[in-house]
């Protein structure tokens, strides 16, 4: 094979990086890594790994060629403590290790394995629990391992041009900060998971850490929040995972990615989308007042999407060869009837296996004739008692399994089934690939539209659709899920009674879509955007993105189009591409409308009193209406609204907000209580948008 010019030297580095080895596996990122790797090597590039050993040395002996280097590096790691947090511990802790390393060289790569007193702790879990944090240093692991890393990266390859791939901003903040200043290791970050993307740890440890780096790199603080009192909108996103307040003396993980890698890489297009501007989520509005957002459009163009990828096995795998009466019939169910596969961890809330749980219960004590095989994995019985009285209540039609099981047998779990169901919330799957592999056997996919799984065509609504999608999902505990569910699964198993032609069409369309992502393409994605980075090139933001995201400052006038600024409602913009007169105000309005933007429909009635028809504007005014007790909210394309009270904060605990649900009580209208001062309105549109409005009282 031809290889791609420039060769390079290409060093993948993570705090676990074994997928070569089944008993060193931790999680799906060391998977992705070994694939990858190979991949790459696979073109002639060379390739290096560096990991820890977490204490498991002799173990790889037992199976590999481990070759111990000439390679020893006495030091002094300092931790300084945050006070708040580690309270029973003095101020600064100074541990002294020595760090060896190990090779091994498997398949082209060779994978460099560190060593030392710290690096060999909790061989079993590789990584500290998160209750360690304040209890027990091992939470600094991870910590340790990425300052051996930068000294190794400097120790061993020294001048040596190398090609730093690092992954997960929280596992590898302080490269991009600490060789920044090196042309010789340039560095590419991975985000592999939707963490909170204002993520924060103790500045006074990374500036203290970053010295004896010899980097001398200043750390942005940002300012304390300027409401003087709770702020609903804060408080609550805690409930979506999405954001959390730090104390003003913290530094964001990902804002020393952004701002000292060469590039930031993405495991789907939709991922990148969704962590550049959170559009349509509750954390939306109060992302844009945060100065991470600034830093996130100031570094856009160094984001690209280098992908992910099905796994060999399964694309190699034939489906048509799997015998479907014979595996359902095995587990107790019947052949003849619609079958639906769920395969992930257990997660109740992050996968959605509650609400797909309810939806299962409900449509089976219906009388729904159709299968399910749910698999939700768990090292131990699954803690919530209804999943087994489900099951138990529908023997014969609910195959429920928590164990681990051979690979093949998933494989076959999938093949034999026509739909599978994949109601992840909270938009923390970044590429999902279990769903990719259940497409791959011809299972029709029924998810969420998340856009960390929108490659996946489930959510399209032409011809080129691949199966069903409902609403995301912001909720731990939503029941607009639960129902769009079971209607889904009602729809399918409709249609695979009366058209069987079109759900093969699907089947075959969902098959063809996933088998697209294999690891060469990945490994092509990758090296497009590497080769530039290595001949030492800036890459540009691309237009498409910029008007994505709202971004039209960064966009020269002949390239703005009115279908972005409207899905943005940024009439200044607007006035760069044409005069703004009333037909277009009206447009506007009606598209702010849509999106309950309502500051942009006042702004617009205020600028353009005669453009907008009185029965629309009176929609705007009369959404609210107030008695002493009662609080009528009016918006025809809410399905949701939520009263979101903020609290007073006990001690140093964050303060959660309470939430009251309004009651339907028609279509687009909601009452409840009236609202306290302070309180707002969170509104879940039939689009799937969650946004915020005010709560107006007296």
């Amino acid at each position: 094979m031809t290889v791609p010019e420039p060769r390079m030297h290409i060093v993948e580095t993570y705090f676990e990086c074994c997928g070569f080895d089944h008993t060193f596996l931790q999680g799906g990122t060391s998977v992705y890594l070994w694939n990858l790797s190979k991949a790459f090597a696979a073109r002639g590039h060379r390739v290096s790994i560096v990991t820890p050993a977490h204490g498991r040395l002799d173990d790889l002996r037992g199976r590999y060629d481990v070759e111990d280097l000439p390679y020893s590096d006495p030091y002094t790691l300092p931790l300084v403590l945050d006070p708040d947090v580690w309270r029973d511990f003095p101020a600064e802790v100074r541990v002294e290790l020595t760090t060896t390393a190990h090779r091994i060289r498997l398949d082209g790569v060779d994978l460099y394995f560190l060593s030392d007193d710290y690096l060999d702790r909790l061989p079993d879990t590789f990584y500290p629990p998160y209750s360690a944090k304040g209890h027990d240093l091992d939470f600094f692991k991870p910590l340790a391992f990425q300052v051996a890393a930068v000294r190794f990266l400097r120790g061993w390859f020294g001048d040596e041009k190398t090609l730093v791939h690092a992954h997960e901003p929280y596992y590898h903040y302080l490269l991009p900060a600490a060789l920044r200043d090196d042309p010789l290791k340039p560095v590419v970050g991975t985000v592999q998971s939707n963490m909170p993307i204002d993520k924060k740890v103790y500045a006074p440890e990374v500036r203290r850490l970053l010295a004896l780096l010899d980097a001398d790199v200043p750390l942005p603080l940002d300012p304390p929040p300027a409401a003087s009192r709770p702020d609903p909108v804060r408080q609550y996103q805690q409930l979506t995972h999405l954001h959390y307040d730090y104390p003003p003396d913290h530094v964001s993980v990902y804002r020393l990615v952004l701002e000292h890698a060469g590039l930031v890489d993405f495991l789907s297009p939709g991922q990148l989308d969704f962590y550049a501007s959170f559009a349509d989520t509750p954390f939306e509005s109060l992302f844009r007042e945060l100065p991470v957002a600034g830093v996130v459009r100031e570094n856009a163009h160094k984001m690209f999407v280098g992908g992910c990828a099905i796994s060999d096995q399964w694309l190699a795998w034939d489906p048509a060869e799997v015998d479907r009466a014979q595996v359902l019939s095995g587990i107790g169910l019947d052949p003849s009837l619609p079958t639906f596969f769920h395969n992930a961890r257990y997660a109740l809330h992050h996968k959605g296996q509650l609400e797909l749980l309810r939806a299962v219960d409900r449509v089976l004590t219906d009388g729904l004739a159709a299968n399910f095989v749910l698999r939700c994995i768990s090292g131990a019985p699954l803690d919530d008692p209804y999943f087994q009285e489900v099951a138990e209540r529908h023997k014969g039609r609910l195959h429920l399994e928590s164990q681990r099981v051979d690979e093949r047998r998933v494989f076959e779990y999938a093949a034999a089934s026509d739909f599978c169901l994949f109601p992840s919330k909270f938009e923390m799957d970044t590429f999902l690939i279990a769903q990719g592999e259940a497409m791959v056997c011809g299972a029709v996919p029924l998810a969420t539209a998340q856009q960390g799984m929108a490659h996946f065509g489930h959510a399209r609504t032409g011809a080129d659709a691949t199966g069903f999608a409902v609403n995301r999902s912001f909720a731990e505990d939503d029941a607009l899920l639960t129902h769009a569910l079971a209607a889904r699964i009602r729809e399918a198993v409709t249609l695979w009674h009366t058209d069987p032609a079109r759900c093969r069409e699907l089947a075959e369309r969902a098959a063809a879509v996933a088998r697209q992502f294999t690891w060469e393409h990945c490994a092509d994605l990758h090296l497009a955007a590497f080769a530039p980075l290595w001949r030492g090139e800036t890459p540009r933001l691309p237009v498409a993105r910029a008007l994505r995201h709202g971004w039209f400052d960064l966009v020269a006038d002949d390239d703005l189009t009115e279908e972005a600024l409207l899905r943005h409602g940024d009439l200044t913009a607007y006035e760069r591409l044409a005069p703004l007169d009333a037909p277009a105000a009206r447009r506007f309005y009606e598209a702010a409308w849509e999106r309950a933007d309502f500051a942009t429909c006042r702004h617009i009635l205020d600028r353009f009193p005669g453009a907008v028809p009185d029965d629309l504007s009176r929609l705007l005014h009369d959404r609210h209406h107030l008695t002493d007790t009662t609080l009528t909210y009016r918006l025809p394309h809410a399905e949701r609204v939520e009263l979101v009270t903020p609290t007073e904060p006990e001690g140093s605990a964050r303060a959660l907000p309470t939430v009251q649900r309004l009651r339907r009580t028609a279509p687009g209208v909601f009452e409840g209580p009236a609202p306290q001062p302070g309180a707002r309105l969170l509104l879940t549109l039939s689009t799937g948008r969650v946004t915020w409005d005010e709560a107006r009282h007296d």
